[in-house]
């Protein structure tokens, strides 16, 4: 990695991955699927040091996306998320904080993305892939000049995202893994949702879902 000095927690009920993408040269840090744990979330920021620069939201199920107001709140940055998952981050029944959480949870992004939209934030280029199949807006996030892929719950370590939930279709998840596994360079290394990182490389050879 270049400029990229990547970390990761687990948050939250269901063992989510919550990463912090911090650019060596400019300090500024990206949060990855604050999933849960504000607080815990704030004291990690403050041990790597630096300075917030926004949030990148892989899908807008529960848990991915329970602390993300708070830190709204707190560090007034953006939140990025896919177009097509403006509903699920806006519908309480959608993205099962009602019936999983007994809450109701709602998230208010700030800049919506197109399939194939390239951004940048705190100093990275990132590409934004649109990858239906675990929810209709599920995403990953490319970095190219780092080599580093945050695929959510859409590609996980020889295995992808549940299909049975809200929005899921397994048709379009495979459709999405060969969409990435196949045409991302295989020394790209996968940041996943949930579980252990993995690469592409590792993916070509052991996914079974391709």
């Amino acid at each position: 990695m270049k400029n990229l000095n990547l970390r990761g927690i687990v948050v939250g009920p269901v063992m989510t991955n919550c990463y912090f993408l911090k650019n060596t040269q400019s300090g500024e840090i990206l949060v990855v699927d604050p999933a849960a744990e504000a607080e815990r979330i704030c004291r990690t920021i403050d041990r790597i040091g630096g300075k917030p620069a926004g949030i990148l939201l892989t899908h807008g199920h529960y848990d991915h996306i329970m602390a993300v107001s708070e830190l709204q709140k707190k560090w007034q940055v953006p939140v990025y998320a896919a177009r097509a998952e403006e509903e699920m981050l806006t519908e309480p029944r959608l993205n099962l904080s009602a019936s999983w959480e007994g809450t109701n949870c709602t998230v208010k992004a700030d800049c919506f993305l197109e399939d194939g939209d390239v951004f940048e934030l705190a100093g990275f280029q990132i590409k934004m892939y649109l990858t239906p199949g675990h929810t209709e807006g599920s995403c990953c996030y490319y970095i190219e000049d780092e080599g580093v892929l945050m695929s959510g719950d859409t590609i996980f370590c020889e295995n992808c995202g549940r299909c049975d939930l809200p929005g899921g279709n397994f048709a379009k998840m495979q459709e999405s893994l060969n969409k990435i596994i196949n045409h991302l360079p295989e020394d790209v290394k996968i940041y996943p949702g949930h579980g252990e990182e993995t690469s592409i490389h590792h993916e070509r050879s052991y996914n079974p879902y391709l």
